[in-house]
């Protein structure tokens, strides 16, 4: 008889407060402020990362800041190329001591009009990185992947930083 009378209870209690309607808080209503502030601020904040990482990469792809009076490293890239990706990781770091009006790094996408046109004005297969003077003469061409360490060098060179 116990149970019955427990669980009849408990049925009535849930009912009650299911059934009733309460009023917002000043307490839920500033909760509320401040979870919209937190939300606004870290959706702006991966918004501008975002946009931020897409005018890196347009900036990247314009092969018509060539010949502007800045030595140059033109990767021709396939972004389907694991080889590729490779070997933009390692020209990134090696990029790491080089300033941006000292060296520029710019990536022929064969997957663009533009980076196709390059790659094929001047025969060369992706995985393949084009070192040009500040004029937008090609210096060296260096094929395959290659080491951080060995693409500074020459890097360097390019610059008369060496």
């Amino acid at each position: 008889m116990k149970r019955k009378k427990q669980r009849a209870s408990k049925a009535k209690k849930r009912a009650g407060t299911t059934a009733k309607t309460e009023e917002p808080t000043r307490r839920d209503v500033l909760k509320l402020a401040r979870n919209g502030a937190i939300g606004t601020a870290a959706l702006g904040g991966a918004g501008w990362w975002a946009v931020s990482g897409v005018r890196a990469v347009a900036a990247e792809q314009d092969l018509t800041r060539l010949g502007d009076g800045r030595p140059a490293v033109v990767q021709v890239h396939d972004p389907q190329c694991s080889l590729c990706a490779q070997l933009q990781r390692e020209t990134r770091k090696a990029m790491k001591c080089f300033e941006e009006e000292d060296l520029l790094f710019l990536v022929a996408n064969i997957r663009t009009d533009q980076g196709a046109q390059f790659a094929s004005a001047h025969g060369l297969p992706h995985v393949t990185l084009v070192l040009m003077d500040d004029g937008g003469r090609i210096q060296q061409v260096l094929q395959g992947v290659r080491h951080r360490d060995e693409l500074k060098g020459h890097f360097q060179q390019l610059t008369g930083t060496a």
